[in-house]
C-alpha cells in the first residue's frame, strides 16, 4: 500500500510542477504568475478542488508522443470565493505554451458542464498560444465545443474571463462571448491574427501591445471591461466583482451585511448639480454617495466615458448602476456609450439585478461621423435593452433629460417602476435656447427678446413639475434624500413580477 501512496504523491508532484522549474522561472521573469499561483489568489485559501490533473493528450504526430505532461496545459476544478462556489480553468503557459488540444479542451468543457448543471459562475484564466497545431482539426473541434458551452451558459451563469498573457486566434472568441473580460497591462494581449500576419497581409508594422494590448481593448475596442497593472490586482478585483453577482439566473443576488444606514442623507448632493445647465459635474460622486460604503465597481471605466456603468450595493443588495456623465462630452449619448450601456443593462436583466439610472443627458451626439457609424441602430440597442428589462427599475433625473434620450434612459414610458426628479431637472424636447430659436425665428435679430423667450420656455416647459403633473415622474425629491428614496423604492419592488410575451428569443438590433 505504501508504494501506491508514494506513487500517487510523485504523480501529483509532477502534475503540479507543470512544464518544470525552468519554465516556471521564465514565467516569473515576465512578471506573470503560474496558473496554480493565480488560482490560489482568486479562490479562498484551501478551497480549490482540482479535476483531471493526470489527463494527457493522445497525439502522436510531430514528436508529440514523447512530449506529454500531466494536466495537458490547463488546470481545472472548483473552489469558493468568499464561501460561494465558483468553477475555474486556468491555462498553463509552461506546458506547450498553454495551447489547446483535444484533451485540453475536454478538461475545460467538463467544468463548463459542471458549472452549468450546478448553477455556479465560471472563471477562465487565459495565458496561451492558441490552437495546438500538432493536433490539427481535433484542436479546432475542441474550440468549438468550448464556444458552444459559452453560448448555452450565457444568461444562465456569470462567465468571467481573465486574460493574463497571450490570447490569440481561436482563444479570443471564448472570452468575447463571456460576460466580463479583464486584462493585465504589459503582459496580456488579444488579437485574431498577430503582428507578423498583419504585416504580411496589410503591410502594417505594429507591435503586439499596439495591436491588442490591455489598454487598447479597455479604451478603444471595448473588448476588455477593465485593465490592471499586475496579476495580483486583477485577481483581487475579480474576487470583488464576483461578490456583486448572483451565482445564476435563478439564485438571487447575494445579500451582504452593511452598517451604512439606508436612510443616510447627503446634504452635499443639494449643490452637486451646478446652476449653470452647461457646467460639467462628476456623476460618480452621486453614485458613490448613494451606494453602501461608497463602494462602486465600475465596468469599462476607460471606454465611452460619457456613460458610467457598474455595480453597487444599496441596503446590502447588489444593483446595476447606469449614469450619464456630464464631465465627459456633456453626458451625451453616442454610439459607443449606447452599446456599452445596452450590454450592461441586458446583463443585469438576465441575472435579476435591479437597475438604478441617474440621468443628465442633453440628447444624442449629432454629426456625420455618428450617423455614418450607425448611431440610430446603436442608440436603439439601449432603448431596446431598457424596454425589454423586467427587473426593478428606479430612475433619478438629476438635470437634463432632453429629446429621445429622455425616453431611452429608463423613462416611465419604458416601464420604469419608480421615476424621481431633482428640482434641478429639465425635461424637454430640447434646450430652451434651441427651442426658442426654432419657435421664434422672426425674433432672432433681437437677443433681448430671445433671452426673455428662453427664460419663459424654461419655466413653462422644462420644469420637472410639468412632467410630475402628467405622472411621468413619481415625485420631485430633494437631492440629499436620494439614497433613502432609492433604497425604499428598491425594497418596495423586491416582489416585482413582470413577464414579456413568449418568444424563442428577441431580435435586438445588433
Amino acid at each position: 500500500m505504501k508504494h501506491v501512496i508514494e506513487d500517487l504523491g510523485r504523480r501529483r508532484g509532477r502534475a503540479r510542477l507543470g512544464g518544470g522549474a525552468a519554465r516556471i522561472d521564465a514565467q516569473h521573469a515576465k512578471g506573470k504568475l503560474t496558473a496554480r499561483e493565480r488560482l490560489s489568489i482568486l479562490l479562498d485559501e484551501g478551497s480549490f478542488e482540482e479535476f483531471d490533473a493526470f489527463v494527457e493528450h493522445r497525439a502522436t504526430e510531430f514528436g508529440m508522443a514523447a512530449n506529454k505532461v500531466p494536466g495537458d496545459g490547463v488546470v481545472t476544478g472548483w473552489g469558493t470565493v468568499n464561501g460561494r462556489a465558483v468553477f475555474v480553468y486556468a491555462k498553463d503557459f509552461t506546458v506547450l505554451g498553454g495551447s489547446l488540444g483535444e484533451a485540453h479542451a475536454g478538461k475545460i468543457t467538463k467544468v463548463q458542464d459542471l458549472a452549468l448543471r450546478n448553477k455556479a459562475p465560471i472563471v477562465g484564466l487565459f495565458d496561451a498560444g492558441g490552437a495546438r497545431i500538432q493536433e490539427g482539426v481535433a484542436a479546432l473541434g475542441g474550440y468549438a465545443e468550448v464556444f458552444q458551452r459559452n453560448v448555452l451558459a450565457s444568461g444562465v451563469i456569470p462567465q468571467i474571463s481573465l486574460v493574463m498573457g497571450p490570447c490569440a486566434g481561436g482563444d479570443v472568441y471564448s472570452p468575447a462571448m463571456t460576460d466580463f473580460v479583464f486584462m493585465v497591462r504589459g503582459t496580456s494581449y488579444m488579437f485574431v491574427t498577430g503582428p507578423d500576419v498583419v504585416k504580411t497581409v496589410t503591410g502594417e508594422t505594429v507591435t503586439a501591445e499596439e495591436l491588442g494590448g490591455a489598454d487598447v481593448h479597455a479604451t478603444r475596442s471595448s473588448v476588455a471591461d477593465g485593465a490592471y497593472d499586475d496579476d495580483v490586482t486583477l485577481l483581487l478585483q475579480a474576487r470583488r466583482l464576483i461578490d456583486f453577482l448572483p451565482s445564476s439566473n435563478v439564485s438571487g443576488a447575494p445579500h451582504w451585511p452593511t452598517r451604512d444606514d439606508p436612510d443616510r442623507e447627503e446634504p452635499s448632493l443639494d449643490t452637486l448639480a451646478p446652476e449653470n445647465p452647461n457646467a460639467p459635474w462628476d456623476v460618480k460622486e452621486l453614485v458613490r454617495k448613494v451606494a453602501d460604503e461608497r463602494d462602486f465597481f465600475e465596468i469599462q471605466e476607460a471606454h465611452a466615458k460619457n456613460v458610467v456603468v457598474g455595480f453597487a450595493r444599496i441596503a446590502g443588495r447588489p444593483v446595476g448602476i447606469v449614469a450619464n456623465q456630464p464631465a465627459a462630452l456633456a453626458g451625451v449619448l453616442d454610439a459607443d456609450a449606447s452599446r456599452k450601456a445596452a450590454r450592461f443593462v441586458r446583463f443585469c436583466d438576465a441575472f435579476s439585478l435591479p437597475l438604478v439610472t441617474f440621468v443628465d443627458v442633453p440628447g444624442f451626439l449629432p454629426g456625420t461621423a455618428q450617423e455614418y457609424g450607425g448611431l440610430i441602430k446603436h442608440g436603439a440597442k439601449l432603448l431596446f435593452a431598457y424596454a425589454e428589462a423586467t427587473v426593478p427599475k428606479v430612475t433619478v433625473i438629476a438635470r437634463k433629460a432632453y429629446g429621445g434620450a429622455y425616453d431611452v434612459m429608463a423613462s416611465k414610458h419604458l416601464r420604469g417602476d419608480v421615476n424621481y426628479a431633482w428640482p434641478t431637472a429639465q425635461i424637454a424636447v430640447m434646450g430652451a435656447k434651441g427651442a426658442v430659436e426654432i419657435l421664434h425665428r422672426a425674433e432672432l435679430g433681437d437677443p433681448g427678446k430671445i433671452a426673455a423667450r428662453a427664460k419663459d420656455y424654461e419655466a413653462r416647459f422644462m420644469s420637472p413639475f410639468v412632467a410630475a403633473e402628467r405622472g411621468y415622474v413619481d415625485d420631485v425629491i430633494m437631492p440629499r434624500e436620494t439614497r433613502r428614496r432609492v433604497a425604499r423604492a428598491l425594497a418596495m419592488l423586491e416582489g416585482k413580477a413582470l413577464a414579456n410575451p413568449w418568444k424563442k428569443h428577441d431580435n435586438i438590433p445588433l
